[in-house]
């Protein structure tokens, strides 16, 4: 039986979320094959605003094998021909629908980077230049990563995605206007005790445009002002492999030290990237009142209410501070009071203790 909730999700996805204009060129590329009925009433919803969509599929086992048996030239070839492809459209819906997080796991970080340096620049135009919108599809794998059943992870789905993202934006023009004002912030609690400024820096909110689900209002340190330790307690997977409990140590904006309750020994391998991954391009917090606990997957993870994330690596163009790196490591804190508490400061004004917001004109904010 065909769930109508896809079609509702695909009208939202064209409607609002990239605002479908007649004769632009929209993009899908669905990484695996579950996604497909999404694909199929995302093609109809485009083609009713008269627009054209241009379908590709990416298999996860197809691209392990095409990047281990790679050569340079080859890569260098598939570099420009995504440059060309990516200047092309109006717009991109990516969406993932994965059955195995760890394709990639063979494939050595020296090719990996060489690849994610290689596509830089079509990154930067699809990122900054294009209309987008990321997503999951909902497939078994998403819900055993989020220890739930297929069916309970179905309507957990949806009703995390089809929120009031229009409301959502009106809710959040207060913080935007506060963190706009803002020099400096302090986070203490469950491990960290941190300050950076924020001078100047634009504060951006995410309601449904950017990512599906959304929720957070994001802007970055400036680049040399982080200073201290901040511990993040949400599990993060990076190009294959899988961290825990990741603390950072900070000095002048340079992460020092670094650990992983797992795979430390790999940690390293990350912020060794380039110079700019072991500087942060983001600062965000989260705001979805659907989203309460880690599910494994960032796109939700980084929307907790409750939770902030400070992200090592390449900063956004509307809210740039000038850090430049082919990574961008969104790690999540959740400050609510079962994760640990915490408290976030806004020039020593109390914003926010242990994941409620604490002045009346972000009350509309709290669930």
């Amino acid at each position: 039986m065909f769930d109508k909730r896809i079609n509702d999700l695909a009208f939202q996805l064209v409607d609002y979320s990239i605002d479908v204009q007649e004769g632009e060129i929209i993009r899908i590329v669905a990484h695996d094959f579950a996604s497909k009925p999404l694909v199929k009433e995302l093609v109809k919803e485009i083609t009713k605003k008269k627009a054209i969509a241009s379908v590709e599929f990416v298999d996860g086992e197809v691209q392990a094998l095409e990047y281990l048996n790679s050569t340079k030239k080859a890569r260098e070839y598939k570099a420009k021909w995504e440059l060309e492809k990516t200047k092309d459209m109006d717009a991109l819906i990516s969406i993932r629908g994965k059955s195995n997080d760890y394709e990639l796991k063979n494939v050595s970080q020296d090719i990996i980077a060489e690849i994610m340096a290689a596509n830089k620049e079509a990154q930067n135009i699809r990122v900054n230049q294009r209309k987008w919108v990321l997503l999951n599809y909902p497939t078994n794998y998403y819900a055993n990563s989020a220890k739930m059943g297929y069916d309970d992870y179905q309507d957990f789905f949806y009703d995390v995605m089809l929120v009031d993202y229009a409301k959502m934006y009106q809710d959040a023009k207060p913080l935007k206007a506060l963190m706009d004002k803002t020099d400096k912030v302090r986070i203490v609690g469950n491990g960290s005790d941190l300050t950076f400024s924020i001078k100047d820096i634009p504060a951006i909110i995410c309601a449904g445009e950017r990512n599906v689900p959304d929720g957070e209002v994001y802007s970055a340190p400036i680049k040399d002002s982080v200073n201290g330790v901040v511990q993040y307690n949400t599990i993060s997977s990076i190009q294959g492999v899988e961290f825990k409990n990741v603390k950072l140590t900070i000095e002048n904006g340079k992460i020092i030290e670094a650990s992983s309750e797992i795979n430390n020994d790999k940690i390293n391998d990350i912020f060794n990237s380039d110079e700019g991954a072991r500087y942060f391009g983001e600062f965000a917090i989260g705001i979805n009142p659907k989203i309460n606990h880690p599910v494994g997957d960032i796109l939700f993870d980084e929307k907790i209410y409750g939770s902030f994330h400070l992200t090592p690596g390449q900063a956004y163009d509307e809210a740039d501070n000038g850090n430049s790196s082919i990574i961008h490591w969104d790690l999540v804190c959740i400050q609510t009071p079962e994760y640990g508490g915490g408290e976030i400061y806004f020039d020593d004004v109390l914003i926010r203790k242990d994941g409620e917001f604490m002045i009346a004109e972000l009350k509309n904010l709290n669930k």
